[in-house]
C-alpha cells in the first residue's frame, strides 16, 4: 500500500495519455468532500462539501476545501458532479460558483433541489443538468454514467467516469441496504457490468471500513422508533440531520400511527422537508404536519417536534433547547430522540446536550441506549463484496479519517489486490493514472479555508490559535507611552487584563522586562512602532510564563510621548 511522502513537491506535467485525480477534501477527515479529475487540460469536479468545525475552531461557521489549485484554471472546469445532497458534499457549491457562476452542476433530482435552494440564499442561479441512474452524459472529455446507490438520503448516485486514459468508478457515499425504505437498492448489477468492462481506478467510501460485517437495514429501526412513540408520556422531540429524508419518513409514519401531529423546527429542516415532500420523496399523510404555533393547543401526547441539531452544532435548535434559550422549553415528561450518528470529533458536544436535556427532566433516547440509528455507509463486509464484484485494477479509498482510509485499503488488499496498486493518500496528494497504473506524483495546497461571520478565508490558523488563547488563557493589553527621541517609557505603562482572574497590579512587576526590551531596541536604533510592539509583547509573554505559568494573549499599544 503506498503512503504519503512528506518530501513531495509540485506535480510534473500530466502526460497526454494520463488521468490525474486530486482530492481537495474528504481524505483524513469526515467532510469537505471534493475530488478533481483532469484529462487533456480539462477538469471535472466530483462533490464540493463543507466540514463542520470542532471545539478548537471557535467562531468558525464551516470549513471549505482550498480552491487555490483551481486558480487560473476555472475556465477548464467542465462541470461539478454531485453524488448526493448531504452538506459534506454540496455545502461548498455556493463558494465554488462564486469563482465561476456558469459551471454546470450535475446531479439527481433531489440533490439539485437541495443545492438550488441553498444557492438561492446566496442569490446564485445555477446552470444545472439533472441526471438519474442509467443516464450517460459527456462533460468535455469525461463520459459520465450514473449508478443508483443507497445511502441515508434518497437519490444517491455513484459515477463511472470514462476517459481515453482509463475509467474511474466513484461510489459517493453508499451502503448496501437490501430492504431500503424507498425500494431503491445499490445497483450491484451495474457495478458487476462495469467491473466486466474494466474499472481502472475504484474510489470508494471508507467511513465504515473499520466496522465488520454489514450495515443494519434502516427498516430495523422501525421497532425502536415505534417503542418511543408508544411509550412516551408526553411530547416527543426528534433530532435528525435536515437531509435525512428516510429517517424523517419513519418518524412521520410512527407519528401517524400513534395519532400525533408533527411540526418541523429549524430553517434548514423546514426548507428541506418541504422540498422532499413537493418532489414526492417524503410521503406525508394529509393533516399530519402543522405549524409549530398550532402545537400550543394540543395535549403533549399528541405532539411531535422534528428539529435539526443532532451533532451538537452550536446554533442548532437542540443545543439551544439544552441551554434554555429556545422557544421550545424541554422538561419533565418530554422524550428526546437523537436519530442520527455522531460525526467524529463531536462526541463531547453531543454528550453535553444529552446531559443538559436530562437535567431538565427529559428522557433522551440515542444510539447508545436504543436502536434508533444505523449508519449510511457500507461496512467492511459490503466493501469486500464490492471489491470482489468490481475487481478494479487500482484502488483509492476516499471519504474518511486516516484510520478509515487505511482500513479500507487493507480490505482491498485482503481480496487479492496488489498492495502497490492501492493508494492511501491525504488531501492534496496528486494521483496519476498512466498506462493503467496509479502513482502518487506530487502534492498541491489543500488546507482548511474557514468561513467565519460570512467572510471566506480571512480567518487564519494563527487567528484561531489567538481565539483559543483568549478563551483559555485570557488577554492583557499593554499601553506604553514611549519618548520618540530616547526610546524610553515616559511613565509606567497601563495594563488591562481580562480573563486572568488576577489583579492587574501583578503586571507592574513586568515593567523592568518592558524597559529592557525598549533599551535593547534603542541600542539597535529601532524606533518603528510595529517592531517595538512586537518586542513588548514578547517581553510580557515571557515574563508571564516564567513568573506565573500563564500564556495570555498580549496586545501591545505604543504611543509617542
Amino acid at each position: 500500500m503506498s503512503h504519503p511522502h512528506p518530501e513531495l513537491g509540485a506535480p510534473p506535467a500530466l502526460p497526454r495519455n494520463g488521468l490525474r485525480v486530486v482530492a481537495l477534501g474528504g481524505l483524513g477527515e469526515v467532510g469537505r468532500n471534493m475530488a478533481v479529475l483532469e484529462h487533456r487540460g480539462k477538469l471535472l469536479i466530483i462533490d464540493c462539501g463543507v466540514l463542520f468545525p470542532e471545539e478548537h475552531q471557535p467562531g468558525v461557521d464551516v470549513i471549505l476545501p482550498d480552491f487555490s489549485y483551481l486558480q487560473g484554471r476555472w475556465q477548464d472546469v467542465v462541470g461539478v458532479v454531485l453524488t448526493h445532497g448531504h452538506e459534506d458534499h454540496i455545502g461548498g457549491v455556493p463558494y465554488l460558483l462564486r469563482e465561476r457562476g456558469d459551471i454546470p452542476v450535475v446531479g439527481s433530482r433531489l440533490t439539485l433541489a437541495f443545492v438550488s435552494a441553498k444557492l438561492k440564499e446566496h442569490r446564485i442561479k445555477p446552470k444545472t443538468t439533472q441526471v438519474a441512474e442509467g443516464d450517460r452524459i459527456n462533460q468535455g472529455p469525461f463520459d459520465c454514467e450514473f449508478v443508483a446507490v443507497n445511502h441515508s438520503i434518497p437519490d444517491g448516485l455513484a459515477v463511472m467516469v470514462r476517459t481515453p486514459a482509463g475509467s474511474v468508478l466513484h461510489t459517493g457515499d453508499f451502503k448496501m441496504d437490501q430492504f431500503p425504505l424507498d425500494d431503491r437498492i445499490t445497483d450491484l448489477r451495474a457495478f458487476a457490468r462495469l467491473g466486466e468492462e474494466g474499472v481502472d481506478l475504484f474510489m470508494t467510501d471508507s467511513t465504515n471500513a473499520e466496522v465488520p460485517g454489514f450495515t443494519t437495514a434502516e427498516k430495523e429501526l422501525s421497532t425502536a422508533i415505534d417503542t418511543v412513540f408508544r411509550t412516551a408520556p408526553g411530547r416527543i422531540v426528534v433530532s435528525s440531520f435536515a437531509s435525512h429524508v428516510h429517517r424523517i419518513q419513519q418518524v412521520m409514519d410512527a407519528a401517524a400511527a400513534h395519532q400525533r401531529k408533527v411540526a418541523f423546527v429549524g430553517r434548514s429542516m423546514v426548507r428541506n422537508m418541504k422540498i422532499a415532500q413537493d418532489l414526492g420523496y417524503l410521503n406525508v399523510p394529509r393533516g399530519l404536519v402543522v405549524d409549530v404555533k398550532a402545537l400550543d393547543n394540543l395535549p403533549p401526547t399528541k405532539v411531535t417536534l422534528v428539529s435539526t441539531g443532532s451533532q451538537g452544532e452550536p446554533m442548532a435548535a437542540l443545543s439551544r433547547m439544552a441551554n434554555r434559550d429556545h422557544q421550545i422549553r424541554i422538561g419533565e415528561g418530554d422524550t428526546v430522540l437523537l436519530a442520527s450518528s455522531l460525526i467524529p470529533g463531536n462526541e463531547n458536544a453531543v454528550s453535553r446536550i444529552i446531559n443538559g436535556l436530562t437535567r431538565f427532566g427529559a428522557k433522551v433516547v440515542h444510539q447508545g441506549n436504543a436502536k434508533v440509528h444505523v449508519s449510511g455507509h457500507a461496512s467492511a463486509g459490503e466493501l469486500v463484496y464490492c471489491y470482489n464484484i468490481v475487481q478494479p485494477r487500482n484502488v483509492m479509498p476516499i471519504h474518511g479519517e486516516w484510520r478509515h482510509l487505511r482500513a479500507n485499503g487493507d480490505l482491498a488488499i485482503a481480496t487479492g489486490m496488489d498492495p502497490e496498486r492501492v493508494v492511501v493518500v491525504d488531501d492534496g496528494m496528486v494521483v496519476d493514472l498512466v498506462d493503467g497504473r496509479v502513482k502518487v506524483t506530487g502534492k498541491v495546497r489543500a488546507g482548511y479555508v474557514y468561513v467565519s461571520a460570512g467572510s471566506v478565508g480571512d480567518v487564519t490558523e494563527e487567528e484561531l490559535r489567538d481565539r483559543m488563547t483568549l478563551s483559555q488563557q485570557g488577554t492583557v493589553t499593554v499601553v506604553a507611552l514611549v519618548d520618540s527621541d530616547t526610546g524610553r517609557l515616559t511613565e509606567p505603562p497601563d495594563f488591562l487584563a481580562r480573563g486572568l482572574g488576577t489583579d492587574e497590579k501583578m503586571f507592574d512587576a513586568a515593567v523592568p522586562a518592558i524597559e529592557k526590551a525598549l533599551a535593547d531596541a534603542a541600542s539597535q536604533g529601532i524606533g518603528d512602532h510595529q517592531e517595538l510592539e512586537k518586542r513588548i509583547a514578547r517581553a510580557v509573554s515571557q515574563w508571564a510564563n516564567r513568573k506565573h505559568r500563564r500564556n495570555p494573549l498580549v496586545i501591545p499599544v505604543v504611543i509617542d510621548a
